[in-house]
């Protein structure tokens, strides 16, 4: 299981897309932020603080309601990575907004 200190939820395409997590952990004084992208949301479990996020690998990353966002340097990370999916494979990636209930996500 990972839980990450922040994470956003991407949407990759728009036909037929695939969401994934993108969690972020902070790094100390000697080591720096990390990142994770899980393999793609297969299952979704609300509860009341958290949401658990099952991929397709069947990791499942629980995550904070409070917790939805990311640093700036994790955010320079994910923009990279929005503007080369859009430029080589033409492909759309968008961040979505922060909602209290992700289980109506995959329907």
């Amino acid at each position: 299981m990972e839980t990450p200190e922040s994470y956003v939820i991407v949407k990759i395409g728009n036909v037929n897309p695939i969401y994934k997590v993108f969690a972020t952990w902070r790094g100390g004084y000697l080591d720096g932020d990390r990142w994770k992208l899980n393999s793609g949301i297969a299952k979704i479990e609300n509860q009341d603080d958290h949401t658990d996020f099952i991929g397709y690998s069947g990791s499942v990353y629980r995550c904070k309601k409070s917790s939805y966002g990311m640093s700036a340097y994790t955010q320079g990370v994910l923009d990279g990575m929005v503007k080369k999916a859009k430029e080589v494979y033409d492909l759309e990636v968008t961040i979505l907004d922060n909602r209290s209930n992700w289980s109506t996500l995959l329907d």
